[in-house]
C-alpha cells in the first residue's frame, strides 16, 4: 500500500476520530476512492494500528525476547542489540517523517512533549522499556531513537554464570557478599550489563528483608517477595512537580529499608547514600559509570565536590560506608563480564583507593593482592560464622574462605 494511500487513511482517521478497526479502514480506503479486498483491508489495518498506538516497525524487534536495544538513526538505518554487539536489521520506516512521527507518539505515551521547542526526551513507557529521542536539527537528516527494553523477568545468578558474565563458581562469592551484607557498587560503561547484574544479585537477599529502591528511570525487576520501588520526575511544561534522585534517597531512608538500592548514582544523591550507609543501613548497593573499578572513589569524588562535599569530607564517608566494587565490561565480541573485584583501603593520605582481589578468568576468579582483605570481609561480617563457612571455591589458587 502507497504511503500516500496510507496518509490519506490517518488523515481520515485522525480527523473522524476512533480506533483504526478493520470496518473503520474500509470505510477510510473508500473515502479515498479505492476499493480493496479483505485480505488487504485486514494489512492496511494492522499496520496502522501498528503505527497509531504500537511501536510501528518496530514492533516485531521490541517483542523479541533476545534484543535488549532497539536503536534507529535513520529510516533504513534500524539496529538491534542481541547480547552480541549491534546488528544492522532489515527493518525500515517510510521516511524521516515516519521516524519523527513515532518519536513524537512514543513521547506523548510517556507524557513528554517533544517538538522543536523541546527537541530531546527521555523518559520510561508504560510497559517499562527506556525512550530516548532526538529531533532535527539537533540530529542530523532524521530523529533518532534509542529504546531499551526492560525484560519482566531478571536473570538469576545461575543464569548469569550460563551466559559467561559471571566465571565459574563467581557465583559462590557473590553469594557470600551478599550474605555478608557488604556495601557495594557495580560499575562499568553504558550496556555493560550493570542493571542485569544488580536485579540478579537482589535476587539473592532474604525474603524477610525489605528493600527499597531509589532510580531515576525504574529498570531494576528484582525477583524478590518485598520490593518499593521509587522513581524520578521531571518538571512539567511550568517548571513544577520535580522529584529528583537525591529526594527520593531521602525519603527512602524513611521507609525502613533492610537494603537501600540507588539504581545508578549519578549527582548530589551520594552525599545522602553514604551519609545513609555509614548510619546502620548495611547492605546498600547501587550502580555507577566508570572506565574501571580504580576509577570508581575519583568519580564519587567529583559528584560530592558538585554537592558541595569537600574531598576530606567525601573520602572519610567512603571508606567506612563502601567495601566492594563489581566492575563489568563489554569485550569485542559483545559478552557482558566482571572484569574485577576490587576493595576499599585509605592510603597515607588519607584518600581511597581500590584494591584489584579478583579478576576474570576463564575457568574462575583469579585473585590479586587484595583477595586477602576480601575473604576477611566475607568471613567477619556473618554472624555466627554463616558466612565464615561460605565455599568461595570460584576462587582460583585461593582454596576457598579458609585457604
Amino acid at each position: 500500500m502507497s504511503s500516500e494511500l496510507l496518509d490519506g487513511v490517518r488523515q481520515w482517521l485522525a480527523e473522524s476520530g476512533g480506533e483504526p478497526t478493520p470496518a473503520r479502514v474500509a470505510q477510510a480506503l473508500r473515502e479515498q476512492g479505492r476499493v480493496l479486498g479483505d485480505a488487504e483491508v485486514l494489512g492496511a489495518a494492522e499496520q496502522l494500528r501498528s503505527e497509531l498506538v504500537g511501536s510501528g516497525p518496530l514492533e516485531p524487534l521490541l517483542a523479541d525476547p533476545s534484543v535488549t536495544d532497539v536503536l534507529v538513526s535513520a529510516p533504513d538505518r534500524v539496529w538491534v542489540d542481541r547480547g552480541g554487539g549491534l546488528e544492522l536489521t532489515s527493518v525500515s520506516f517510510p521516511d524521516a517523517a515516519a521516524v519523527r512521527r513515532l518519536a513524537q507518539r512514543l513521547a506523548a505515551v510517556a507524557g513528554r512533549r517533544l517538538d522543536d521547542a523541546r527537541p530531546w526526551v527521555d523518559a520510561r513507557l508504560p510497559d517499562g522499556t527506556r525512550l530516548h529521542a532526538v529531533l532535527p536539527p539537533v540530529a542530523v537528516g532524521s530523529a533518532c531513537l534509542s529504546l531499551r527494553v526492560v525484560r519482566p523477568r531478571a536473570f538469576t545468578l545461575d543464569e548469569l554464570v550460563a551466559a559467561g558474565t559471571v566465571p565459574p563458581g563467581g557465583d559462590r562469592v557473590l553469594r557470600a557478599l551478599m550474605d555478608a551484607r557488604l556495601s557495594f557498587l557495580i560499575s562499568g560503561g553504558t550496556g555493560s550489563g550493570k542493571t542485569t547484574l544488580l536485579s540478579g544479585l537482589l535476587g539473592l537477599i532474604g525474603p524477610g528483608e525489605r528493600i527499597v529502591l531509589a532510580e531515576d528511570s525504574a529498570e531494576l525487576r528484582p525477583d524478590h517477595p518485598h520490593v518499593v520501588r521509587l522513581e524520578s520526575r521531571p518538571a512539567n511544561q511550568e517548571g513544577a512537580g520535580l522529584v529528583t534522585l537525591e529526594d527520593l534517597v531521602r525519603q527512602a531512608l524513611r521507609m525502613r529499608p533492610d537494603r537501600l538500592v540507588v539504581g545508578e548514582v549519578r549527582g548530589a544523591e551520594v552525599v545522602h547514600l553514604l551519609a545513609a550507609l555509614n548510619t546502620g543501613h548495611e547492605g546498600g548497593c547501587g550502580t555507577v559509570h566508570a572506565n574501571a573499578a580504580a576509577d570508581v572513589p575519583a568519580r564519587l569524588e567529583a559528584l560530592g565536590t558538585a554537592a558541595g562535599l569537600d574531598r576530606a569530607a567525601l573520602h572519610s564517608q567512603l571508606a567506612a560506608a563502601l567495601s566492594v566494587v563489581l566492575h563489568l565490561v563489554r569485550d569485542r565480541t559483545g559478552r557482558r563480564r566482571i572484569a574485577e573485584v576490587h576493595v576499599l583501603e585509605r592510603d597515607p593520605s588519607g584518600l581511597v583507593r581500590t584494591v584489584p582481589a579478583l579478576r576474570w578468568g576463564a575457568e574462575a576468579f583469579v585473585r590479586e593482592r587484595g583477595w586477602e582483605r576480601l575473604r576477611g570481609l566475607l568471613r567477619g561480617a556473618g554472624d555466627e560464622g554463616d558466612v565464615r563457612d561460605a565455599n568461595c571455591g570460584g576462587v582460583k589458587g585461593a582454596g576457598g574462605l579458609d585457604g
